[in-house]
């Protein structure tokens, strides 16, 4: 983990009593993992606890960063995802992301259909007070060889808002489901990052447009690298782990030119954080 982003950041209350601004990022709910489809008892324990803190803990926004479900399409797990989100204090405004088990591993034209039926847009920008956040559908990066129409055009509608971003002097910062990379940006090719030539490409647009804090999820449980000013934060799942990193999300702290995070594990959650004015 980066030391800009580490160094103060033991979290103690005072420091979050003097913070303007907080969110949460939750990533990999991915209803069915646990019971491979079977149901998605875990899962829903897992996401109401979720949604139970974030209500009391009441950040700006929640930012939901992809596999919403495990099983891309399904009724019920959707259908459940949908229902818990009911509960959401409405003064807190919910963001999901598109994963690739939202738009399966290779997307298609169906895949994207159902997800843009379902949830709305897989990527969007949105502005919460300082944030000028992008949300990008990194599935179009990773296996866009189905898709090539809908990748090209997320690609020039990225730089696009990226543009639009910059004159606003607003705090960019980009979510995504896969990570750009886990810890170096010139890390070799794998499932949980993206390809390398596509990764230097959006790396080398993202630095030219002056962003500095990247979050992602997939991984299922947490990562941090840097690339020159460029924070990549991984983060663990809400739901099923797969690594030593418990069920958890991240808490995001918003200072005036810089972020500062750290991940709870659901049973290390804090009982207080300062409320947004």
């Amino acid at each position: 983990m980066g030391k800009r982003t580490i160094a103060s950041l033991l979290f103690a209350t005072p420091l979050l009593a003097a913070a303007p601004m907080f969110f949460i990022q939750a990533s990999d709910p991915q209803f069915g993992m646990y019971t491979k489809d079977v149901d998605f008892r875990q899962e829903t324990a897992n996401w109401e606890f979720v949604i139970a803190n974030v209500n009391r803990l009441k950040p700006a926004f929640l930012i939901v960063t992809g596999d919403l479900t495990n099983k891309n399409g399904d009724a019920a797990q959707i259908a459940e995802y949908k229902r818990i989100n009911k509960g959401l204090d409405p003064s807190i405004h919910l963001y999901s992301v598109a994963g690739n088990h939202d738009v399966a591993n290779d997307p298609t034209p169906e895949t994207l259909a159902a997800y843009r039926k379902n949830y709305g847009a897989d990527y969007y920008s949105f502005r919460e007070g300082p944030i000028y956040g992008i949300v990008v559908d990194s599935s179009l990066f990773k296996a866009p060889d189905l898709v090539r129409d809908d990748a090209a055009e997320q690609e020039r509608w990225l730089e696009a808002e990226l543009t639009k971003a910059k004159v606003s002097n607003a705090m960019i910062v980009v979510f995504q489901h896969i990570p750009l990379f886990l810890e170096k940006a010139d890390e070799p090719d794998q499932y949980f990052n993206l390809p390398l030539e596509t990764r230097r490409r959006i790396l080398g647009m993202l630095h030219r447009y002056g962003v500095h804090y990247v979050f992602a999820g997939h991984y299922h449980r947490n990562a941090y690298g840097r690339d020159g000013d460029l924070e990549m934060i991984t983060t663990g799942p809400a739901g099923m782990p797969i690594g030593p990193d418990p069920s958890g999300f991240r808490v995001a702290e918003v200072k005036e030119s810089t972020i500062e995070q750290k991940y709870y594990g659901l049973g290390n959650i804090p009982s207080l954080l300062a409320p947004n004015p």
